[in-house]
């Protein structure tokens, strides 16, 4: 089947067939996609020339696709494991390939390579499907494009909200999660170190879930459901039930659980979102309000961008801890490149607020707007993390704008019971007592009504 070429959707590049690297070309073979292809032989030594998309004009040559190549082979399954005979695709792009600079900084060996990771997916073959499918090469595309515009890497554990087929079809599996591909291990490339997310479908009451309760949970169901997965989470675009579906006691006894016990792990989201300060009417050009409604600003000094910068990274980092950190924190270390930002920065983090706003204030009243499907996610905000005593935080996506919740017993809140709204230049946080978020919690569904009717977008 190497050499067969399947149908070709408008929009995505040819597939073209690849082979082994003679030992007298290996001079001029990119490492970085060397090293790749290696892993790839590792487990496919008998497809040495599988089919590929690749990208006609290259990223590099000012063509829309970030990713040179996706190959895709054919998976036997594993009888044994109940791992059934499936697709698999391998990008090739997300990481350094080339090391000379023409797509990723190169900052050594001892980092990432580029993003520091390849995205994978697995496909069930269908019955008398001779050759693979070719739109997941240009759902991959998609997902590299987001990396490359933003600059935001992905995790496992961490989940996409698509809201469509993923295929174009009628499909139930209009959703993504991210996690460690089962077969791929990490590769050392001479640029860096590479590893492998699988990307698994989901349907939307299991994105729901993993959003309300975390990732890593929701695999772990997926997994030990054939047909939703398997162990090594193979998503079947014909599958019409969801977990629950198939094991209602799931949902009471593991995710209800879950929620209960251990709370939500998913500290913070990309939202739309803007706050204004009620308290007083804006004064001047300078004023905190101006902030939220995009005036030009000067300047902030290197210092206090990357004050403002780490605070924001780390207010919404994923993790289970209750502490925030003080607003005067200090960057450890340079674990990264410079050019690359973290999941929290937009591209105006270097103009963000004049230096003189750059200090904490307390607010009497603030007015806070959503879009919907932020909204929705304010019962999570209060069952999931607020009533375990964490904090929970929304990023605006068109700026520096941030509003982080928290309750009583977070640590490194500038917001407290006697202060509850404060504001830190662009990032407001609001301190919700225990008690408000417990009633809030109980009526979760008003409180949807209410987000719907009156303050969502």
């Amino acid at each position: 089947w190497g050499g067969r070429v399947p149908p070709v959707p408008p929009g995505i590049s040819a597939p073209v067939a690849s082979g082994p690297v003679a030992p007298g070309l290996a001079s001029l073979f990119p490492p970085g996609l060397q090293a790749i292809y290696g892993e790839c032989r590792r487990l496919y030594p008998d497809q040495a020339n599988p089919l590929q998309v690749t990208a006609i004009v290259k990223y590099w040559l000012g063509g829309p696709d970030p990713l040179d190549y996706i190959s895709m082979y054919r998976n036997m399954g594993c009888a044994a494991q109940d791992v059934r005979e499936h697709w698999h695709y391998i990008s090739f792009g997300l990481s350094d390939l080339y090391g000379d600079n023409r797509v990723h900084e190169f900052t050594g060996q001892e980092g990432s390579s580029g993003f520091g990771f390849e995205l994978t997916f697995r496909l069930k073959r269908e019955v008398g499907e001779t050759a693979p499918p070719t739109w997941p090469a240009e759902l991959m595309q998609g997902l590299a494009r987001y990396v490359f515009q933003s600059e935001n890497t992905f995790c496992s554990g961490d989940h996409i909200s698509w809201h469509s087929p993923l295929d174009n079809s009628e499909s139930r599996i209009q959703h993504m999660l991210l996690t460690e591909d089962p077969q791929m291990t990490p590769v050392h490339t001479p640029f860096g170190l590479v590893n492998f997310l699988q990307i698994v479908g989901v349907c939307t009451e299991e994105l729901q879930a993993a959003q309300q309760w975390n990732g890593q949970g929701m695999l772990e169901l997926l997994r030990g459901v054939h047909v939703a997965g398997g162990p090594w989470l193979i998503t079947d675009m014909r599958r019409g039930e969801t977990i629950f579906d198939i094991d209602p006691h799931l949902q009471p006894e593991r995710v209800d659980q879950g929620i209960e016990t251990e709370g939500s792990n998913l500290s913070g989201v990309s939202a739309k979102c803007v706050w204004d300060d009620l308290s007083r009417p804006p004064e001047d050009e300078e004023d905190s309000r101006s902030i939220c409604i995009g005036s030009q600003p000067r300047r902030l000094s290197e210092k206090d961008t990357e004050q403002i910068r780490e605070a924001l990274r780390k207010g919404l980092e994923f993790n289970t801890k209750a502490a925030l950190p003080p607003i005067n924190s200090q960057r450890q270390g340079h674990d990264r490149p410079q050019s690359r930002k973290d999941s929290l920065e937009s591209e105006s983090s270097a103009a963000i607020v004049p230096h003189e706003l750059v200090r904490t204030r307390q607010l009497e009243s603030v007015h806070l707007k959503f879009n919907q499907e932020s909204g929705t996610l304010l019962p999570l905000c209060l069952r999931g993390r607020l009533l375990h005593g964490r904090h929970f935080t929304y990023k605006s996506i068109n700026g520096d704008t941030a509003i982080t919740f928290v309750s009583t017993g977070v640590e490194g809140a500038f917001a407290t019971e006697e202060h509850p709204y404060a504001a830190h230049g662009p990032w407001l946080q609001v301190h919700t007592p225990w008690l408000l978020v417990h009633t809030q919690t109980a009526s979760s569904a008003y409180l949807l009504h209410v987000l719907t009717n009156r303050l969502l977008w």
